[in-house]
């Protein structure tokens, strides 16, 4: 039996614990396989159990001390503690060692985000996009930067992308609503926008804001 392969197709069930009793198995056959540490710590951190995890990736990096998930694994950890500064060191050094993929971009975009590093951030989210153009998330978030860093066209266009290729995104909508109504004074295209969003979560208490705002303006033209 390949435990590792079983115990992947666990979690992806949602079968932790005997995802972890797969991993164990595997681990136990070939205590020197970096790879099955990785998954481990992966487990552990889906299941919130963080310094577990860190333990299980370190010890992969012991093994195999190139192993880019191991760095991304570990990212994805601190990044959820909220130490985003290791967060980025992680995923760097994993994109270092070749784990040069749309999530590695677009968690060191996220992270520098945090760090309130928005023109870096910005540029790894536009990469994210460019390597998975079907990540709508990576594309919102991509949305997001470029509206903060006032390029509204060109936010306009990715939430309208995101809208396009997942038609239930509220938030998309609602943002969407926001750059017609404040940026090109749009109302009606607006409203319109809010009232996409609440068609998609009627309790969208933002989305409920801005329409009253955009209607009461309406009234009083």
């Amino acid at each position: 039996m390949d435990y590792n392969k079983t115990g992947i197709q666990y979690m992806q069930e949602g079968k932790y614990e005997e995802a972890a009793k797969a991993f164990s198995a595997a681990i136990e056959e070939n205590p020197n396989e970096a790879l099955y540490y990785v998954n481990f710590g992966n487990l552990l951190s889906a299941v919130d159990e963080p310094e577990k995890a860190i333990r299980f990736y370190q010890k992969a990096l012991e093994i195999t001390p190139t192993i880019a998930t191991a760095y991304y694994g570990m990212g994805n950890v601190y990044y959820n503690l909220g130490d985003f500064q290791k967060a980025k060191e992680h995923f760097e050094t994993a994109n270092k060692h070749g784990l040069e993929n749309s999530d590695t971009f677009f968690m060191l975009g996220m992270t520098l985000q945090q760090m309130e590093q928005d023109k870096l951030s910005l540029v790894y989210l536009q990469r994210a996009v460019e390597l998975n153009e079907e990540d709508t998330e990576a594309r919102f978030q991509l949305g997001l930067s470029l509206a903060g860093q006032s390029f509204i066209d060109e936010a306009i266009e990715q939430f309208i992308e995101v809208t396009t290729r997942n038609p239930s995104h509220a938030d998309a909508f609602y943002n969407l609503g926001v750059a017609y109504a404040g940026y090109k004074e749009d109302a009606e295209k607006a409203l319109e926008m809010f009232n996409k969003a609440l068609e998609i979560q009627p309790t969208h208490a933002l989305a409920h804001n801005g329409k009253q705002i955009v209607e009461s303006a309406l009234s009083e033209q």
